[in-house]
C-alpha cells in the first residue's frame, strides 16, 4: 500500500509528529501551542541555549542580555503567554527615561515620551525561554544543528532531518511535517537546499501546493524559499563591559546617571547599563549595541578588533576610560529586521512546511512570539 500523498486529506488528518528548527521565542511559542494541542512535537536547536536572541553572556561578575535588551506587550495573545507560562518573571524597566545622544555623546533630548512600556524578564532575558521550555525537555535537542532537509526515505509521505552536533552526524526521520524558527537566512538556505533536490517518486514537489497563512490567503505555487528572498535583516556587533571597580566606597556608578541611550554615533547605535535592570546584579556592566551600517562595514573583523573599536566609542560618548575589568563582543550576523515578510507566517499544508520568526512582521520580541503563534495555528 502506497502512502498517503502529502496534500491527500488522509495526511493533512495526521500532522501528528512535528519537527521545530530553533528554539528561540518563535519556535518555543510554536512547539508548545502544537504540545498543548497534543502534537508530538521535536525541537532542534544548534545553540547550547534555548532563547535565541533572548540570550544570557554569563562573566564573573554578572550576566548580560547579549541580544534583545527589553520587549513591549501589544498583543493581548502574549500578554496571557507571559502571565500564564512565565509569571513574575517580567517587571517593567524604566531605563531611568532613554537618552538620545548624538555623535559626540551630548545629550539632545533628556528623555524619549514613553509610549509604552519597557520589561525585562528577570533575572535576565533568557528567563522566559529557559521556562517556556520546560514542557519540552525530552524532546529538546540542544547543540543540534539541521544542516538539510529532505523526504524520508522509509516513507516518503513524511520528512527527515540531518543534524550534526558534537561532532556527530545523525539522522531524525519520520516527521508529517517541519517548522523553521529560524532567522530568514538560515531558512532561506534549508528551503533552498530542498527545493534544489529531485522530487521524489510519484511526481510530488518537495516544496509544491498551495502555501496559505491561517486566514486562509494562498500565496500560489512557488517555494517557500523564493517568498523568504526579500526579507532583509542587518548584523549587530554587541560589545558587553564590567566595571566591578565602581563598587568602591563613595562610587556607585562610573560616567553618565542616565542609563540607556540612543545615539548617532556612527560606530553605536544603543547603550544600556544592564546593573539598572529590575533583578540584575549590582557590579557596573555595560552593554553596547553597533549601528547596522557600521556592523555591516564591520562583519568580518574579529572580536578583538571590533571590540577594541566600540570600546573607544563608548568612552567618548561616556566619558568613562576606565579599563574594563572583563569584556566580550559577539556578531550577531541577523539582528534586525529591515525588511520584514509581511505576514505572520508560512505554511505550505500540501508538503508539511513552515517558517516563522521575528522577520516575518518586524524585529521586536513580540513578533517572533506572534509568529510562532500563528504558524502552530495554521497547522492545527
Amino acid at each position: 500500500m502506497k502512502p498517503a500523498r502529502p496534500d491527500s486529506p488522509a495526511a493533512r488528518r495526521t500532522l501528528q509528529r512535528i519537527a521545530v528548527v530553533g528554539a528561540g521565542i518563535a519556535g518555543l511559542a510554536c512547539a508548545r501551542t502544537l504540545r498543548q494541542a497534543g502534537r508530538q512535537v521535536s525541537v532542534f536547536e544548534a545553540g547550547a541555549q534555548v532563547g535565541g536572541r533572548m540570550a544570557l553572556v554569563a562573566s564573573p561578575f554578572g550576566g548580560f542580555d547579549a541580544g534583545a535588551q527589553y520587549f513591549t506587550v501589544r498583543d493581548a495573545r502574549f500578554e496571557h503567554a507571559l502571565q500564564a507560562a512565565a509569571p513574575g518573571l517580567a517587571r517593567r524597566w524604566s531605563a531611568n527615561a532613554v537618552r538620545v545622544l548624538d555623535e559626540h555623546g551630548r545629550v539632545v533630548e533628556a528623555a524619549l515620551p514613553v509610549r509604552e512600556p519597557h520589561w525585562v524578564a528577570t533575572p535576565d532575558m533568557n528567563a522566559i525561554a529557559r521556562r517556556w521550555a520546560e514542557p519540552l525537555a525530552a524532546d529538546l535537542h540542544l547543540g543540534t544543528r539541521v544542516c538539510a532537509i529532505a523526504r524520508d526515505a522509509l516513507d516518503p509521505a513524511r520528512w527527515q532531518l540531518h543534524t550534526q552536533g558534537e561532532g556527530d552526524s545523525a539522522v531524525h526521520a519520520g516527521f508529517d511535517a517541519v517548522l523553521l524558527a529560524v532567522p530568514s537566512g538560515q531558512a532561506r538556505l534549508l528551503l533552498g537546499g530542498l527545493a534544489a533536490a529531485r522530487p521524489p517518486e510519484g511526481g510530488e514537489r518537495p516544496l509544491g501546493g498551495q502555501r496559505t497563512t491561517r486566514s486562509g490567503e494562498r500565496g500560489g505555487l512557488q517555494p517557500l524559499a523564493e517568498a523568504i528572498a526579500n526579507v532583509q535583516a542587518a548584523p549587530c556587533w554587541t560589545l558587553m563591559l564590567a566595571y566591578p571597580q565602581a563598587a568602591q566606597p563613595g562610587l556607585h556608578t562610573l560616567g553618565p546617571q542616565w542609563n540607556a541611550a540612543r545615539s548617532t554615533h556612527h560606530r553605536i547605535a544603543w547603550l544600556a547599563r544592564e546593573s539598572s535592570k529590575p533583578g540584575r546584579e549590582p557590579i557596573e556592566r555595560w552593554t553596547v549595541q553597533a549601528s547596522p551600517a557600521w556592523s555591516r562595514e564591520h562583519a568580518g573583523d574579529d572580536e578583538a578588533r571590533a571590540g577594541a573599536k566600540l570600546l573607544k566609542a563608548f568612552a567618548e560618548i561616556t566619558g568613562i576610560r576606565a579599563t574594563p575589568a572583563w569584556s566580550r563582543a559577539v556578531l550577531w550576523h541577523e539582528a534586525q529586521t529591515t525588511a520584514p515578510l509581511g505576514r505572520p507566517c508560512l505554511w505550505d499544508s500540501a508538503a508539511g512546511l513552515g517558517a516563522c520568526g521575528d522577520w516575518c512582521l518586524g524585529h521586536r520580541v513580540e513578533d517572533a512570539f506572534v509568529s510562532g503563534l500563528e504558524l502552530a495555528l495554521a497547522v492545527l
